[in-house]
């Protein structure tokens, strides 16, 4: 019963950020201004990135349906920037370096503007599917990979918290 009473104030503690939490550790909440790891946004800013990935997905759709190549091309290239997952295999700074280049947002803006440009509806497709891709992720809360690790994004850590 101590034990309870213990862990419940410890909780108690941390959640109103006024106590050390859980094992000594303060637990963030969604007002917190400092970031649950070094580089990575927390609290409203967080919130406002993973909103304009939702934009970025909506609007990459809405013109996907106006100038794409149809939705089974678009079914057919959506997963394709994942392929940088692979570079894992050669380590998290490899694998980091592959995921941020095919989830940056500069491929898609690049690819869309040339397939505009010089009128290749095809790259244009590309563009915007890839945009919608990276959109998603952005909304999901999946943010640039740091080399620390698969999970250490810019938007957080992704996966379920370590509770202790």
């Amino acid at each position: 019963m101590a034990e309870a009473a213990r862990w419940t104030g410890a909780m108690r503690a941390g959640l109103s950020g006024r106590g050390p939490g859980i094992g000594g550790r303060r637990i963030l909440t969604a007002g917190d201004a400092t970031p649950a790891q070094p580089g990575a946004v927390a609290g409203a800013v967080r919130g406002l990135l993973r909103a304009e990935g939702l934009l970025m997905l909506a609007l990459a759709l809405i013109a996907y349906g106006r100038f794409g190549e149809g939705w089974g091309f678009f079914a057919a290239v959506f997963l394709l920037p994942d392929i940088a997952f692979l570079a894992y295999l050669a380590g998290p700074r490899a694998g980091a370096i592959a995921y941020n280049a095919t989830h940056s947002t500069i491929g898609p803006m690049l690819a869309g503007a040339a397939g505009m440009l010089a009128g290749a509806p095809l790259l244009l497709s590309v563009g915007l599917v890839w945009a919608a891709h990276v959109g998603l992720d952005r909304a999901l809360g999946w943010g640039l990979k740091y080399a620390r690790g698969f999970a250490q994004t810019h938007l957080g850590p992704i996966g379920r918290p370590d509770p202790w």
